[in-house]
């Protein structure tokens, strides 16, 4: 990690599970970190920075002062990201526009805000998507919609600016968080259809695409991952047999039985169901 050293970096949902470990990370690597979030802690080390970042407004102001509290920028880290269960049978609610503000419209308006400064320096910007971007479940829709369509966003910018940027995607798989806490009150957690992972083997995925010679363009996380990531882009069908037959033993042991956002579902998924 000797190449982030020294290096200039800014963090969204410095506060969150992500990044905590992150701030802690690459300032342990050298490198000089300032942190965004919704609530400040500009005492904290790294320093974090309060902005609303789903506010056109405000966005900009507070990624023009953490750049000039580091004196440039050489990598943006967008991190920031909210859950919560979505069904895509169901008509969209606020839950999933403001994971669609906070995952996708967010990051973008970051990133255009910080680009000058990355430009001018030939930094780096790595956007932590999810491997739902590619792999959707049932019943979170907003989530993987978000995330799929940040993905669009980061390989349309990829063409836009990589001569000068670097552009970089990184898939996670689920980690414990309190991104989870209100799917999981939903009787909708993911388990048995998503395997969890660490919180320190997506950060530590993070810095090795942060700190290799050349950024590379999507970053898995685990080696369990990285064949996720091949079956749903080369065998989607595939995939989506995968996905069915582990919805369908959760349902058939009854996991979902009491979750109101998966009756018709799990109706559907019952013999006869109609």
């Amino acid at each position: 990690m000797n190449a982030l050293a020294g290096r200039r970096v800014l963090v969204t949902g410095a506060r969150g599970t992500f990044g905590r470990h992150l701030g802690a990370a690459l300032t342990a690597a050298g490198a000089h970190v300032v942190g965004l979030d919704l609530h400040a802690d500009v005492d904290a080390m790294p320093p974090v920075f309060g902005v609303d970042l789903t506010d056109p407004a405000a966005t900009p102001g507070a990624v023009a002062a953490a750049v000039t509290r580091l004196g440039g920028l050489d990598l943006l880290i967008n991190n920031a990201g909210v859950g919560g269960p979505a069904p895509a049978e169901l008509p969209p609610d606020e839950v999933v526009r403001r994971q669609i503000e906070v995952n996708l419209l967010a990051a973008w308006r970051t990133t255009a805000a910080a680009l000058p400064a990355l430009e001018a320096a030939h930094g780096r910007v790595i956007f932590v998507a999810s491997r739902m971007a590619v792999l959707p479940l049932p019943l979170a829709a907003a989530y993987g919609v978000s995330k799929r369509a940040l993905v669009a966003y980061a390989d349309a910018l990829r063409h836009e600016v990589g001569t000068h940027v670097g552009v970089t995607v990184v898939y996670p798989s689920m980690v414990d968080s309190p991104i989870h806490d209100s799917t999981v009150a939903a009787g909708l957690s993911l388990r048995g259809v998503s395997r969890p992972e660490p919180v320190e083997g997506v950060v530590a995925a993070i810095l090795r695409a942060a700190a290799a010679r050349r950024a590379p363009r999507d970053v898995a996380t685990t080696r369990r991952g990285r064949l996720e990531l091949a079956v749903a882009r080369h065998a989607p069908g595939l995939a989506d047999r995968l996905v069915r037959r582990a919805v369908a033993g959760r349902v058939a042991a009854g996991d979902l039985d009491d979750a109101a956002l998966a009756a018709g579902m799990v109706r559907r998924h019952r013999p006869g169901g109609r």
